[in-house]
């Protein structure tokens, strides 16, 4: 299975690429875990928030690999927990289906694209740093997969 995150920013903290990286290649053979970041629209000189988006729509769009399940991470999206998650994943991987999870800039993800995924999620109720996401998501991907195939990182 390809897992795909896309997230719009770049130049992220050492310890958020560590971190990434750390889980990633945890994920074994039957897992393609692919992080690719999009360059952010640049703020000021009259660019509102809603061009901002709408710009980095284009570029995430041009991005999700084809045939994907496009999943937007949103403090609004659904509540799931890691079993939650890892059923999911299991379901997309017995259909030939690969996920490709979204996490906007700083301003967001434009209203149509969240309209067009097949789902959006949410990882907290908080707001929380776009680094950070990066690094909850990817252990997050990592924990379900670890559920599936019943290694003890997930205890419950």
């Amino acid at each position: 299975m390809n897992i795909t995150v896309l997230a719009v920013g770049s130049k992220m903290p050492h310890w958020v690429d560590e971190a990434v990286a750390e889980y990633a290649k945890r994920f074994g053979r039957d897992i393609h875990f692919q992080l690719k970041e999009i360059k952010p629209e640049k703020r000021g000189s009259g660019v509102t928030a809603q061009q901002g988006r709408a710009a980095e729509e284009v570029r995430l769009r041009a991005a999700i690999p084809a045939g994907s399940r496009v999943i937007v991470l949103d403090e609004r999206g659904r509540r799931l927990t890691s079993v939650d998650l890892s059923q999911s994943l299991d379901q997309w991987q017995h259909n030939g289906v690969s996920p490709c999870f979204i996490i906007g800039g700083a301003d967001g993800i434009a209203d149509s694209l969240k309209n067009a995924a097949d789902e959006m999620i949410r990882l907290s109720d908080l707001t929380l740093p776009h680094g950070l996401v990066r690094v909850l998501l990817t252990e997050q991907l990592y924990r379900a997969v670890s559920i599936l195939h019943h290694h003890p990182y997930h205890r419950e």
